[in-house]
């Protein structure tokens, strides 16, 4: 058996699974956080539910630190009542995630990869 690098498997994987990776991989991205940099919570929730959501498959991975620090200067001027709520709650209520999935739609189609 020869042995291949494992970026070579791709071709090898199914759609699906090729597209589970490349999400992994913006998450990983995602998760990079400065040191001495905390993050509240609420900004911590925007950014995951981003990523765990599919708002940044369409991102090419090299661009998610700045899509995230964009989304949360925006989210911070436009959405702070988002923001507000997931900080006074301590939940993300369906409500406010309904709140917080049209924000991340309308970002995500003027973001400029």
């Amino acid at each position: 058996m020869k042995w291949r690098p494992f970026a070579q498997f791709a071709s090898d994987l199914d759609a699906s699974t090729q597209r589970l990776l490349a999400r992994g991989e913006r998450l990983t991205e995602l998760l990079k956080q400065g040191q001495f940099q905390p993050m509240p919570v609420s900004e911590q929730v925007a950014s995951l539910y981003a990523g765990v959501n599919g708002f940044l498959d369409g991102i090419p991975p090299a661009a998610v630190t700045r899509y995230e620090q964009e989304l949360l200067d925006a989210i911070r001027d436009k959405g702070a009542d988002i923001l507000s709520d997931i900080e006074t709650t301590g939940v993300l209520s369906a409500e406010n995630e309904a709140k917080l999935k049209t924000f991340l739609e309308d970002f995500t189609k003027t973001f400029a990869a």
